[in-house]
């Protein structure tokens, strides 16, 4: 688009240059070709009211030079000025006999060497300010050596027309200049309109909407290009789904022996008193690992149906009940504080993802970072603001993106070890009811999760 305005400005420029020289210099030649005319025209009537009808002269071969013209004695310089016809002239000079005649105008107005080229026989025209006022000076001689007749013409009004067609040319390229942005975004958005498609696809499939496809396969340039595209996608979106599936199958597979392995554990467990001491301690670490192991099936059995393309369902909620119910039902107490304003803010969600979201930060914040010191509901942001606070030592800035990748569990935070996959279902679900999520640090120290969901008032 720039292109297209530099190119229009550039040729329009260059227009407007060659048609101001072409038509000032047209104008200007002619302004003075018609004053000198004109000049000359009243400088010969002049002649012949001062000398009379001319005399013939003789041949060259029988005189050495021509008679100089006798000046009438029955007329006045002045008489013959004022006889002249009307002109545009502003002023009339005569220099005759050392004298100087004028009806308007100061001879001393007028340039030195002019006079003087004028008075030695050349036609003179120059152009001077009179009174501010911009005059073209006309000086012709009148028939002897030494004398001449002056004449100046306003240049007001061709200065005047110049202005006008400079004030013309510039509104001209400017508006072509105008016109060929114009005409370049709408050639940039038309020339750019499959490459931005492209573009807003491939978004879609990066943020994991695998299902989006390119509407371009009939086009004869770009359909190539398109089927190409929409096979990856397809490609990438059954591979996806094919690990999920597998990812799935895995987990349900598991489910029965572990489901074994902690009904065994726990019949264990109830008969700790009876056990060795030597085996107790090797009893209470294969216990924590199988409670490990059960929460990772139940996060990849989690993840696996997300990817699996699972679409949800969505119903009013009112957010204020569904967290306090969540956050204090993981927390086993009252940690739920909710701002009068945000009593009665609803939203069109998941309750069972949402409420995983709630749970999984109240138990991450429970299990392995000193407890949960509080949750907050207030209004704000996207429209509601969830808060969860935590005990813990923090988490460093560097870790805060990637905590919530799979399996990112920010070892530099000094955290206890979880099984790297429930804050990666938060930040999905989050995603999923458009909301968004971040780390920050609330003012008593620990870490604080910030989610903020597009909710309204009902």
């Amino acid at each position: 688009m720039l292109a297209y305005g530099l190119l229009a400005l550039g040729l329009s420029t260059v227009l407007a240059i060659v048609t101001w020289s072409v038509v000032s210099d047209y104008l200007v030649q002619q302004r003075e070709s018609s004053a000198v005319t004109v000049t000359e025209d009243n400088a010969a009537a002049l002649r012949y009211g001062l000398f009379g009808p001319p005399e013939p002269c003789p041949p060259v071969r029988e005189r050495v030079e021509c008679p100089s013209p006798m000046l009438r004695s029955d007329v006045s310089p002045m008489e013959v000025l004022n006889g002249l016809p009307s002109t545009d002239a502003a002023a009339s000079m005569l220099y005759l006999e050392g004298e100087w005649y004028a009806l308007t105008g100061k001879p001393s107005d007028l340039p030195q060497d002019l006079i003087q080229g004028a008075i030695h026989g050349s036609v003179m025209h120059r152009r001077i300010e009179v009174g501010g006022q911009p005059v073209l000076a006309v000086g012709v001689p009148v028939g002897r050596q030494g004398e001449a007749f002056f004449e100046w013409h306003p240049l007001s009004a061709l200065d005047n027309t110049l202005r006008t067609l400079a004030i013309t040319l510039i509104a001209a390229a400017i508006a072509t200049a105008l016109i060929g942005l114009a005409v370049g975004r709408l050639a940039s958005t038309l020339a750019l309109r499959p490459l931005a498609e492209l573009t807003r696809v491939a978004d879609a499939v990066a943020r994991g909407k695998l299902d989006a496809r390119l509407h371009a396969e009939n086009d004869k340039d770009l359909g190539g290009l398109a089927r190409s595209f929409n096979q990856t996608a397809a490609d990438l979106e059954r591979r996806v789904a094919a690990d999920a599936r597998f990812a799935g199958d895995v987990s349900h597979e598991l489910r029965t022996p572990l489901m074994t392995m902690l009904n065994s554990m726990q019949l264990i467990q109830n008969h700790r008193s009876e056990l060795p001491a030597a085996v107790r301690e090797p009893v209470e670490l294969l216990g924590d690992d199988l409670e490990r192991f059960r929460r990772l099936v139940i996060d990849l059995l989690e993840i696996s149906r997300d990817d699996g393309g699972d679409r949800g369902s969505r119903e009013i909620v009112r957010i204020a009940d569904l967290v306090r119910a969540a956050a204090d039902a993981t927390a086993g107490r009252a940690v739920t504080v909710v701002e009068p304003g945000a009593e009665g803010l609803t939203l069109q969600a998941d309750k069972r993802r949402l409420e995983r979201v709630i749970a999984n930060l109240v138990e991450n914040a429970e299990d392995h970072a000193g407890g949960c010191k509080g949750v907050g509901v207030a209004a704000g942001g996207l429209g509601v603001v969830i808060t969860v606070d935590d005990a813990g030592p923090g988490i460093p800035v560097e870790d805060r993106a990637r905590i919530f990748e799979r399996f990112g569990r920010g070892e530099t935070a000094g955290r206890s070890r979880g099984v790297g996959l429930g804050l990666a279902i938060v930040a999905r679900h989050v995603q999923w009811h458009h909301g968004t999520i971040h780390v920050t640090e609330p003012p008593d120290g620990g870490a604080r999760f910030v989610i903020e969901l597009p909710a309204k008032i009902s």
